[in-house]
């Protein structure tokens, strides 16, 4: 035998390494975990592998959000309470009016129940107690995410996809532990387990545009002349992350070295020295800055930062130009090479 050859790993032990290796470096067992089941592959597989990870005594709570989409969407919460019993943790269920939510600004119906979904579990975070909330976004659903935003229009930090862990709200946060972990993976996993799960018939519906992405586009790429597409987007997704964290790094060193706070909450910021900086970098940093100083940033757009940037250009003194930004923020360039920022209010 040939001691050389790579260990072979089951099912079982592939989908759990990957799991662990997505779980938060501090752990997630000191207080108690919700678990995002919907009742399919991925979500049962990160629940079962959960399971099997937790040391005693860690507290799992099992949320289901029922949505008034499907027909089948009761028998989906039957599977998942049924499933929850077996293992004895507590299951929290809500069904959630999808139809009859506002659609704040056009988002669509699938927006509309993500927002829905994600209130719901931070409602359950909060009755038990939790700090983190796990769901089972895969491989697969980074990839379909990065060329959706891809296609959209978006940025370096468009482009990193996911994230791995967010805040979802004061004190909780929103882990993919799975993000690394292929749909394949977790069918194995789970036909290995014999365990079983439901299908959801409406993500074979192609009108939506994430089943469109995977079943007409990437689905054929990976049939045909590129079968490693979906480990390609994951990886640009890696890449476009650390290339964004790096910017706004250099950004973040530039506000500490050039920015200055008044006592009156206006920011005086040196400009001379950053005259011939790159405009991208410094389009970042006004981004930084409006998210520091916790300024509106709903209706700032990239037009915006970049006029900010030119005004950090401008060899003369600028004059003219918008000195009114969204949300009532005022910039005024004074002598001297400085811009002066005057928060709202």
């Amino acid at each position: 035998m040939d001691s050389s050859a790579a260990p072979s790993f089951s099912a079982r032990d592939r989908l759990l390494t990957g799991l662990a290796a997505g779980l938060p470096a501090g752990g997630i067992w000191a207080a108690p975990a919700v678990v995002a089941v919907s009742g399919g592959a991925d979500s049962t597989a990160l629940l079962l592998g959960l399971v099997a990870l937790a040391p005693p005594p860690a507290r799992l709570v099992v949320a289901h959000a029922e949505h008034d989409l499907r027909a089948s969407a009761a028998a989906d919460r039957e599977f998942v309470a049924t499933l929850a019993a077996r293992l004895g943790l507590p299951f929290v269920w809500r069904r959630l009016a999808v139809h009859a939510a506002d659609d704040e600004a056009g988002t669509g119906i699938e927006a509309r129940a993500r927002r829905l979904r994600y209130r719901f579990l931070e409602e359950v975070a909060g009755e038990h107690g939790a700090r983190h909330v796990l769901v089972a976004h895969t491989a697969e659903d980074q990839a379909e995410t990065i060329l959706h935003r891809i296609l959209r229009g978006t940025g370096p930090a468009g482009l990193a996809g996911m994230a791995v862990a967010r805040e979802l709200c004061a004190g909780v946060a929103l882990i993919r532990p799975l993000l690394a972990v292929g749909r394949s993976d977790v069918r194995e996993f789970l036909a290995a387990e014999a365990e079983a799960w439901r299908e959801d018939e409406s993500n074979a519906d192609v009108r939506f545009a994430r089943n469109f992405l995977r079943h007409e586009i990437l689905a054929r790429c990976a049939a045909g002349p590129y079968p490693a597409a979906t480990a390609a987007l994951v990886r640009l997704g890696r890449q476009a992350g650390q290339l964004a964290a790096a910017l706004r790094s250099a950004a973040e060193h530039l506000l500490d070295t050039y920015a200055r706070r008044r006592a009156d909450g206006t920011i005086d910021l040196r400009t001379a020295p950053l005259a011939a900086l790159d405009p991208y970098l410094l389009a970042e940093m006004f981004a930084v800055l409006w998210e520091r100083e916790g300024w509106p940033r709903r209706d700032m757009t990239a037009v915006h930062y970049e006029r900010l940037a030119a005004l950090v250009r401008a060899t003369d003194a600028v004059t003219g130009g918008i000195t009114d930004y969204p949300g009532g923020v005022r910039v005024t360039p004074s002598t001297g090479g400085r811009l002066e920022m005057r928060p709202p209010g």
